[in-house]
């Protein structure tokens, strides 16, 4: 004998949307290592070619400080991520 769940369609729009969270999230993630590496390169430039030290040096570490956070959320991600 076939045990069949039935989910109730309030069961099934929670799943969809916890879906969609999951997608949303993984795209956050690839933006932000992304911006992550752009910040720095952008911060090296400018510190290196000495247009503005100050604000060069700032952008690079904000950059390093970005990408520690995001690999932080990499390897602990919320529950809704982990199925």
């Amino acid at each position: 004998m076939y045990l069949f769940l039935l989910q109730s369609p309030l069961q099934n729009f929670a799943q969809m949307i916890g879906a969609y969270f999951i997608e949303i999230w993984d795209f956050l993630i690839f933006l932000g290592q992304i911006s992550g590496v752009i910040i720095v390169l952008i911060g090296a430039i400018i510190w290196f070619t000495e247009t503005n030290i100050k604000r060069g040096r700032g952008l690079v570490f904000g950059g390093i400080l970005l990408s520690i956070v995001i690999e932080y959320f990499v390897l602990f991600p919320p529950s809704f991520v982990i199925t």
